[in-house]
């Protein structure tokens, strides 16, 4: 990309910091409209990254983030000097969603996305059985836990590393399969999967021991199956600068104590 002549088009949260930010910057770089723009540029903080992202999925914009908020794992430090070098420079990383299938109890059925994770989650004060199937085959009969999720690389930073899940590199072929608060048995921990895997959760005693099923913002009550794959035909772009890579920034999280 050539920095001098990219359009930018900036979109923040509604905190004041990141309303100042977004408008200094429309003075200092100008503001296009969201669906002409090259880049967008997103104010805030992972959580506002993550709505961004779903915004733009499938309409071939690049996203450049940068922190107005707290944690900012997938945004890029704060600097309003040299802003389209920066981005002219910065290395595009792919990020591609999952996507959910669910039965409920009713027979009917609901598909919705995930650009973090698909989890599996208890309803009431019982522990839920759920058996898990990777592409067709059985790996396990009955985890009884908490919950359970698929996390995509981009969501590995988030609630699967709450839950002592692995963190994957942005371009690492795989999805983190976590279980939350496992029971029995008590020390699986999990496992890695290829991105190409079809993961299909079976809820056992569904009415006695209700699940709810969450891909990112969107929950659906009292699901009796959930199926999970990476939706290959829909993808977005995150920019980040070389000096701060998603690679540098999955190495500094592991290292921490």
């Amino acid at each position: 990309m050539k920095s001098s002549a990219l359009s930018l088009a900036f979109v923040s949260t509604e905190s004041e910091d990141a309303r100042d930010a977004a408008a200094r910057l429309s003075v200092l770089y100008g503001q296009e409209k969201p669906e002409n723009a090259e880049v967008i540029v997103a104010l805030g903080g992972d959580g506002f990254m993550l709505q961004t992202l779903r915004d733009m999925m499938g309409h071939d914009k690049k996203i450049y983030g940068m922190n107005r908020g707290t944690i900012g794992f997938l945004m890029n430090e704060y600097r309003e000097e040299g802003l389209r070098e920066r981005i002219a420079a910065a290395i595009p990383e792919t990020v591609r969603p999952l996507e959910m299938t669910v039965t409920e109890a009713d027979g009917g059925t609901r598909t919705a996305m995930a650009i973090n994770e698909v989890s599996l989650l208890r309803q009431s004060y019982q522990a839920a059985k759920i058996r898990i199937a990777i592409d067709g085959k059985v790996r396990l009969e009955e985890l009884i836990c908490d919950g359970v999720m698929v996390a995509t690389p981009a969501g590995s930073t988030a609630y699967n590393l709450s839950a002592h899940g692995p963190i994957l590199p942005l371009d690492a072929p795989l999805l983190a399969l976590t279980p939350v608060s496992p029971f029995r048995p008590r020390r699986w921990r999990g496992a890695l999967l290829p991105n190409q895997s079809t993961v299909d959760f079976t809820i056992l005693e569904h009415e006695k021991r209700p699940v709810n099923a969450v891909a990112d913002h969107t929950e659906i009550k009292s699901v009796r199956r959930v199926r999970v794959r990476e939706a290959h035909d829909r993808t977005v772009t995150l920019l980040f600068d070389a000096s701060h890579s998603w690679d540098e920034r999955v190495l500094s999280e592991q290292f921490r104590y």
